[in-house]
């Protein structure tokens, strides 16, 4: 991935360091000579899009459409609050045996990437990473849809402390989103569209849990159930399921929309205990505001996670594969579109010096709470 880019206006200048590394193949593509790519890639750097047409990327019909699509794929949140400073229990009184399961295997996975001893050490993270995203347009009908057209690279950025202080940059095809969590509030960002904050209590970044975080991964699944076992590319795999409470989604809620439920599975091998599929399916109801019948937005997501390296005692997945499906139905006609994202992880660290809260700070507008964004699909 390209980390520095020369400083084509003065030859004995620095090279200029990026703020978001992006692969090579992202950056060939952002002109025909060395000097265009430069003017291009500072105003990348500048959250500015360049001045092309995008309207097929993921097979998108607009910029703006295509900008949602990122954030759906790139920047969603899980429904749930996480606790790391209560370890997952390994057993409770009463508990059914599909509870105390799962509260078994959650116990080899945490063994499995480095023991309890290992992920209390951790206290904040750091990761970089690349992304090539593929999608279809949305298709009518209830058929199946395949992702096609154009591949778009790109990168990213992320910053932890903890599950509800993060920070997510990502560059894809020229486009920047930007988005966080404060304790307080979660949002996100971009050139091209106004500042949106989350409605209800903060929430962590689905990517932590792409077996990039272990720690949010064993608090996710603490009171999770098991309820199959399932073989996933020729590995036995234990099936945990967890299902995020009523008043969470409640408080995301807003006049014109409700969560109706967010569902989470985990597939542990229970070969080496490890996570190696993470999916989740999230229901949205909009309400039509003439009373007539309401539209439905169903998003599941299916992650393939794979090769696990140990990073300070840590054991992290370094790539995997991402299908999102996007499923709207009610009303007239119902639709469907599918995106796949391919990621590979390029650094990873813990424990970052100097790491404060002020990393964390939304922008000025969200401060404000002037600007409340309604509820998305995502």
């Amino acid at each position: 991935m390209r980390k520095l880019c020369p400083n084509y206006d003065r030859e004995d200048g620095l090279d200029t360091v990026l703020e978001v590394p992006i692969p090579e193949e992202m950056f060939n593509k952002m002109g025909s000579t060395a000097a265009l790519r430069w003017h291009n890639l500072r105003a990348l750097m500048k959250a500015q899009s360049q001045s092309c047409d995008r309207s097929s990327f993921l097979q998108a019909k607009s910029s703006n459409e295509f900008m949602a699509l990122l954030k759906l794929v790139g920047s969603p949140l899980i429904s749930f609050q996480l606790q790391l400073d209560n370890p997952p229990s390994r057993f409770v009184k009463n508990a059914s045996i599909e509870a105390s399961t799962a509260k078994y295997i959650v116990q080899q996975y945490i063994a499995a990437t480095g023991g309890q001893a290992a992920l209390n050490w951790v206290n904040s993270m750091y990761a970089v990473g690349e992304v090539k995203m593929l999608g279809s347009e949305m298709q009518q009908g209830d058929d199946s849809v395949s992702a096609k057209g154009n591949c778009e690279a790109g990168g990213f950025v992320l910053w932890q402390k903890n599950p509800d202080l993060w920070c997510l940059e990502l560059v894809v095809a020229g486009f920047k989103i930007c988005a966080g969590s404060n304790g307080k509030v979660a949002w996100n960002q971009s050139s091209s569209q106004p500042n949106v904050a989350h409605r209800g209590p903060p929430r962590p970044l689905r990517r932590f849990f792409q077996g990039l975080d272990p720690r949010c991964i064993a608090s996710l699944f603490s009171d999770a159930v098991c309820i199959a076992e399932e073989k996933i590319d020729n590995e036995d795999c234990f099936v945990l399921k967890v299902e995020a409470n009523a008043a969470t989604l409640r408080a995301q809620n807003s006049p014109n929309t409700e969560v109706v439920h967010h569902t989470i599975w985990g597939y542990f091998s229970q070969r080496t205990g490890l996570l190696i599929k993470f999916e989740d399916t999230k229901l949205v109801r909009m309400k039509s505001a003439k009373g007539t019948d309401s539209v439905f937005w169903e998003t599941s997501m299916a992650s393939t996670i794979e090769d696990y390296r140990y990073v300070d005692a840590i054991n992290v997945a370094h790539c995997g594969k991402t299908v999102t499906t996007l499923y709207r139905y009610g009303g007239a006609h119902n639709h469907k579109r599918k995106i796949e994202e391919t990621w590979k992880i390029e650094e990873v660290d813990y424990n970052i010096c100097g790491l404060s809260v002020e990393t964390f700070l939304p922008p000025a507008e969200v401060r404000r709470g002037n600007d409340v964004g309604e509820q998305s699909v995502c």
